[in-house]
């Protein structure tokens, strides 16, 4: 029998991601509205992510037995600039580390080795992500002072 607390992990895992998903599309399409299209582009790339997360999410509950359920999406964020739609990114992204840390942690104490490693690869992902966000907003930051 599968254990329900990984369930709930991978039930609040898919969520995530197709709320990350969602959100990174709705950036490609506003970026796109501004003529950001290398933006664009990248939040495009960032939502193919989300959801080839989000399939092997849903794979591994399947593995187990157990029916994605339906998902509650957090509410899209937007903001004026690409600075704000990167600071939002940045929060969603953490929540996401958060949670990946703790799953990983609670299948490895059930060693439940398979799970934790899924979790482990999509934390992995993730930090990444955050990473690559703080670096650009970083960039934008050095752009701005030396025109200061």
């Amino acid at each position: 029998m599968a254990d329900s607390r990984i369930i709930g992990f991978l039930g609040r895992a898919i969520s995530h991601e197709f709320s990350a998903a969602q959100q990174y599309l709705a950036q490609a399409r506003l970026t796109a509205l501004w003529g950001l299209e290398s933006e664009s582009a990248g939040f495009r790339k960032d939502a193919d992510e989300e959801m080839g997360h989000a399939d092997m999410l849903l794979t591994r509950m399947l593995f187990h037995g157990a029916t994605p359920g339906g998902t509650h999406l957090a509410p899209v964020r937007l903001g004026r600039s690409l600075a704000d739609l990167l600071l939002h990114d940045r929060e969603l992204e953490l929540d996401a580390v958060r949670l990946y840390e703790e799953a990983m942690t609670y299948c490895r104490r059930r060693r439940a080795e398979d799970d934790a490693q899924l979790f482990e690869r999509i934390l992995n992902d993730e930090l990444e992500h955050v990473r690559e966000i703080d670096a650009r907003l970083a960039a934008m930051d050095n752009r701005s002072r030396s025109r200061g």
